[in-house]
């Protein structure tokens, strides 16, 4: 087999590996001996306080490093391929998926499907265990890497087969025994499908997954994208506000069982389920420190809380220190527009509302961009495209500014899932155009121009 190379892309200034004198180019061949397979490795062998890393310069030269450091102190060293191996592609064909669910002739990376355990510690990504071999179980046990983000989808053996398309995913979920008995801690993911895996069986994957207790620290429950390029896939329905309030008297029960047994909700609802509904967001002792965030729970009930602390912490802390045009009195005018998605969009426009009042020389417009690439049925701003921005705001006028918010982008790059660049659309609209990070201070402070 061809040995594995890796290969330093970027070295953190101030840390180690610069100390070291390392570079961009070198390749790291071994630790304390040991040759790296993969980022498990690396990671679980550099917590050690003394190191001898043996390093290869691009003219063949190894140096030997002897590095004493705190236990857990990072190297500072990013390396070309951030899993230092292949990265394992999912071998499902689930009924839901959302890849199969996007048209053609977008960029390749985009239909690439992982199914990686290394980046559910990573990066917290869900992962069926359906290509996880022993070895892989045992690996994580021995290094104690956690938590690791399983997409269980249902705890009926038969039906996750089913919704997986894989002969082997049923008996795959008895490696969450492994783990749970490993001591490593999990956090579940059900993608609920109308008429699939909801109602009974909803009932009993809650009921299952709660058994694993404590390590199993919560499970999110989202409903299933429905994007317009079904054609050929699964026949699947979108939820009703009656099927929705059905969903969150069935996780609401839960949340009492396990609170009053646990001491923790466990089992949470994704924003989605309460604005189908037409329920108010719970407050945010419901949502056990935010532990689900990036299936969307949660998101909106945090972003109103970090906007209204932020607002009055600027009222009351700052006063003496506004620039003038901040100033109640002040009566320069100021206007800027921002583009979301339909989801968000309510609770943006409240936002706006409410620096408009403390700020009445700030004009806030919101625009709900409604998802065309994709159907109406999606409405995260996570999925909107180049070119529904464009077609939508093109010829309004957006004032001095648009916003628009960081998920909307590829991370760490200014490109829109359809190739369209920032400067592409910023040039089309004839405006500047501002990402704002996802903190609700964030989020102010763009729509205030305070730092920007």
């Amino acid at each position: 087999m061809k040995a594995k190379k890796h290969i330093i892309n970027t070295i953190e200034p101030g840390s180690i590996a610069e100390e070291m004198e390392l570079e961009p180019g070198d390749e790291l061949i071994s630790i304390n001996g040991q040759k790296i397979e993969d980022v498990f490795d690396y990671h679980y062998l550099i917590h050690d306080e003394y190191l001898l890393a043996v390093f290869k310069k691009p003219n063949g030269e190894e140096w030997e490093l002897e590095i004493e450091k705190d236990y857990d102190e990072d190297l500072g060293i990013e390396f070309e391929n951030g899993l230092m191996d292949d990265y394992k592609s999912c071998q499902n064909k689930c009924i839901f998926c959302f890849i199969d669910q996007m048209p053609k002739g977008m960029r390749d990376t985009l239909y690439f499907k992982d199914d990686d355990s290394r980046l559910s510690f990573l990066q917290g990504n869900y992962v069926t265990l359906t290509n996880m071999k022993k070895a892989d179980i045992e690996r994580i046990i021995h290094y104690k890497l956690e938590p690791i983000n399983i997409s269980v989808q249902t705890t009926n053996p038969d039906l996750r087969c089913m919704m997986l398309h894989n002969r082997f995913a049923g008996e795959s979920l008895k490696k969450i025994d492994l783990l749970y008995e490993g001591g490593i801690h999990m956090n579940g993911q059900i993608v609920l499908c109308k008429g699939v895996n909801d109602k009974e069986e909803l009932e009993r994957s809650i009921k299952d997954l709660s058994k694993y207790l404590p390590l199993m620290e919560s499970v999110s429950v989202v409903p299933v994208g429905l994007s317009k390029f079904r054609e050929g896939l699964y026949p699947l329905e979108p939820f009703t506000k009656e099927d929705a309030i059905e969903v969150l008297e069935t996780i609401h029960q839960w949340q009492t069982v396990c609170m009053e047994k646990y001491g923790t909700h466990f089992v949470h609802a994704s924003d989605e389920w309460y604005l189908l509904a037409e329920k108010p967001l719970p407050e945010e002792e419901n949502y056990d420190g935010y532990i689900q965030l990036e299936n969307g729970v949660g998101m909106l009930r945090l972003l109103i809380n970090e906007f209204e602390e932020a607002l009055t912490g600027l009222l009351v802390d700052l006063e003496e220190e506004l620039p003038q045009e901040l100033r109640p009195d002040s009566k320069e005018p100021h206007h800027v527009t921002i583009a979301t998605g339909r989801l968000a969009g309510p609770f943006i426009e409240d936002l706006a509302q409410k620096c408009s009042e403390r700020f009445p020389n700030y004009k806030i417009d919101v625009v709900q961009i409604r998802n065309d690439f994709f159907g109406e049925r999606i409405t995260v701003s996570g999925l909107l495209t180049g070119q529904d921005l464009l077609a939508q705001l093109k010829g309004r006028d957006l004032g001095e500014r648009l916003l628009l918010p960081c998920n909307m982008l590829r991370c760490g790059e200014e490109v829109f899932l359809d190739d369209v660049t920032v400067t592409e659309l910023s040039g089309a609209l004839q405006v500047p155009v501002t990402i704002v990070k996802s903190s609700g201070q964030d989020l102010l402070e763009a729509m205030l121009g305070i730092g920007y």
